[in-house]
């Protein structure tokens, strides 16, 4: 009887020197939570984040500085053709690597024009594709390939002797052409036109020399 006692004497002892070290950590916890949430406004939200920090956001602006339009998709990812094999190359011989371009390099080269455009400097070239060309009834292509004179002309027709881009550029614009002909421009977002009537399917392309837009239609200068 004494030993049963003595060991629930002792045991109580124990719960009485552990009471005042449990009530400290209790109080310990609910003012490390008091402190949180006074901290913040009660019931405010948690701050929203982006996953794109705000400087990095693109602009529209900043936007139409890059290639756009339908004919872009067939432009090769990758390599000499590509936009940034493009970029590294005067516009003469960036044009050669591109498969939508063939006729008009070859027309360029005819007329004895790839030195002159390659060595120009801030110039806009205004290329019609092979499906441009090929809207030409053929004796009218052949007869203009075979008159260098002629096609000089029609060529430098399509040269501007300044940089012009989408959006700004392109808009509603009037430029003197290396021919001394003058051509338009009109149109926004993506959807530009030239003389009224080429469609520019690929724009802002960037050469080491040059801008190009490409366009779906070959341009005649005015008699």
């Amino acid at each position: 009887m004494n030993a049963l006692k003595s060991r629930r004497v002792a045991v109580a002892v124990a719960a009485a020197a552990l009471l005042p070290l449990a009530i400290t950590a209790c109080s310990s916890s609910e003012k490390s939570s008091a402190d949180a949430s006074s901290s913040s406004p009660a019931g405010a939200a948690a701050p929203a984040t982006s996953s794109m920090p705000s400087s990095s956001m693109p602009s529209s602006a900043a936007a139409m500085d890059q290639p756009f339009g339908p004919g872009c998709a067939s432009v090769p990812k990758s390599g000499s053709g590509s936009f940034d094999g493009m970029a590294m190359d005067p516009v003469a011989t960036a044009a050669s690597h591109n498969p939508a371009l063939s006729t008009l390099v070859s027309a360029v080269t005819k007329a004895g024009l790839v030195d002159t455009l390659n060595n120009a400097q801030d110039i806009t070239v205004f290329a019609p594709t092979d499906d441009a060309f090929a809207k030409l009834p053929k004796a009218t292509l052949d007869k203009v390939l075979a008159d260098k004179a002629m096609l000089t002309k029609i060529l430098t027709y399509h040269v501007v002797g300044q940089p012009v881009k989408a959006p700004d550029g392109l808009a509603h614009g009037t430029y003197t052409t290396l021919e001394k002909g003058t051509l338009t421009t009109a149109g926004s977002g993506e959807t530009y036109k030239v003389n009224g009537t080429a469609a520019v399917v690929c724009g802002n392309v960037t050469t080491a020399n040059a801008t190009v837009q490409i366009i779906d239609t070959v341009l005649m200068p005015p008699n």
